[in-house]
C-alpha cells in the first residue's frame, strides 16, 4: 500500500504552531507561507504521499491566507505544477493576475515557478496533486497559460476529472498498491490534457507563446540570480531568443529586464541582511553572494532603493528581531 504521513497542529504549543504549520506545508509541497486569520485558535492537519513521480496531500485548515511569494520561487529547487482540488469549504486562487474561486468538487492549476495566493475564508478540506514541470508539458504544451482558472467539478470533462481523483484519493487511504503508479498517472495526465484542451488559453498563439517566453525568461533568471555575469544578451542566449524580442516581451512590464535582475537582487540581500543565521557573514560576502561584483555599486544602489545603508538596514532587522523576542 501506499505510505501516508499525517502532521497536525493538534496539541501543539500555540506558540509553535504557525512555526510547525509552515515547515510542514514547505517540506510537503513547496516554499509558502501561512498567514492564519486567528493564529491561538488556528488548526491544521496534512497528509502527504508520493506515488510514482506525483506528490500527494490532502490538506485541512481553518481560515488563512497562502503566498508563495518571490522569494520562494528563489528557493524553489524543482518546478511544479499544483492541481489543487477543494473537497470542503471555498478557497480563491490568484496567480498572474487571474483568480479562481472554487468550491467542492473544483480544482485550478498553480505554477510553483511564478508567485501566486491561495485565500481560504473558513475551515475547509483540500486535495493536493503536484506534477513536475517536465511530465506535465509532454501531456500540456504551456500549462503556464493555464493557471488559476477555475475548472468545474461538476460537468464535462473537468467533472470527470474531478470524480477519478477522488475515487482515487480515497483508494490511497485503502488498497492502492504503489506498482499502479505508472498507469494512474498516465490515465489523471490523458484526463487532464482533455479537460483543458478544451479551453482557448491552451491553444497556442502569439499571446500564450510569448506567456511562455516570459515565464522561461523569470525562471532562468531566478535560477541564476548570483550570477554576476546575468545580462540580457546572456539570458537571450540560454532562451533562445534574440536580445530585441527580449527587451520587447518585457515591454509590457513595469521594468527593463536589467532593472528586474537589480530589484530582485537587492531584495535577496535585503531578506538575507535580516537572517540571524548570516549576522557573522561580511556586507561584501552578501553582495557578492547574490550577484553583485562592487560593494560600492551595491551600496549606493542599496540606498537608493530602501533609504538607508545596508549596514544601517541590518542594525535596523536586528534592533527589531531582538524587541520582538524581548516581548
Amino acid at each position: 500500500m501506499i505510505a501516508l504521513e499525517t502532521f497536525s497542529t493538534a496539541g501543539l504549543d500555540p506558540r509553535r504552531k504557525l512555526e510547525y504549520w509552515n515547515e510542514t506545508a514547505c517540506a510537503s509541497f513547496t516554499p509558502v507561507v501561512s498567514d492564519p486569520f486567528d493564529v491561538r485558535s488556528f488548526c491544521g492537519r496534512l497528509t502527504r504521499a508520493r506515488l510514482g513521480e506525483l506528490r500527494l496531500g490532502e490538506v485541512y485548515s481553518e481560515g488563512q491566507i497562502v503566498r508563495h511569494l518571490r522569494s520562494h520561487v528563489a528557493r524553489t529547487q524543482t518546478a511544479t505544477f499544483f492541481l489543487q482540488m477543494q473537497l470542503e469549504g471555498q478557497s480563491i486562487d490568484s496567480q498572474d493576475g487571474r483568480e479562481a474561486r472554487i468550491g467542492p468538487g473544483d480544482f485550478t492549476l498553480c505554477d510553483t515557478s511564478r508567485p501566486y495566493e491561495m485565500r481560504f475564508e473558513c475551515a475547509n478540506r483540500m486535495f493536493v496533486l503536484g506534477f513536475p514541470d517536465a511530465l506535465l508539458r509532454r501531456h500540456l504544451a504551456h500549462p503556464e497559460s493555464l493557471v488559476a482558472i477555475p475548472m468545474p467539478g461538476g460537468s464535462g470533462l473537468s467533472g470527470m476529472l474531478s470524480r477519478f481523483l477522488r475515487d482515487f484519493w480515497s483508494r490511497c487511504h485503502d488498497d492502492l498498491q504503489p506498482c499502479a503508479a505508472e498507469r494512474l498517472t498516465r490515465v489523471i495526465l490523458d484526463l487532464m490534457a482533455n479537460a483543458y484542451g478544451e479551453l482557448p488559453q491552451a491553444q497556442l498563439d502569439r499571446s500564450s507563446l510569448a506567456t511562455a517566453h516570459r515565464v522561461r525568461i523569470v525562471t532562468y533568471i531566478e535560477e541564476h540570480m548570483g550570477d554576476p555575469e546575468l545580462t540580457p544578451t546572456r539570458i537571450a542566449e540560454a532562451c533562445r531568443i534574440t536580445s530585441r524580442y527580449l527587451h520587447y516581451l518585457f515591454e509590457e512590464e513595469s521594468e527593463t529586464v536589467a532593472r528586474y535582475i537589480l530589484r530582485r537582487r537587492l531584495e535577496d540581500c535585503a531578506r538575507a541582511l535580516t537572517l540571524p543565521a548570516l549576522r557573522g557573514r561580511s556586507l561584501t560576502a552578501i553582495a557578492f553572494d547574490h550577484g553583485f561584483n562592487s560593494s560600492t555599486h551595491f551600496g549606493r544602489v542599496f540606498r537608493e532603493r530602501y533609504g538607508m545603508s545596508p549596514r544601517e538596514y541590518r542594525k535596523r532587522g536586528t534592533w527589531t528581531a531582538v524587541t520582538a523576542a524581548s516581548r
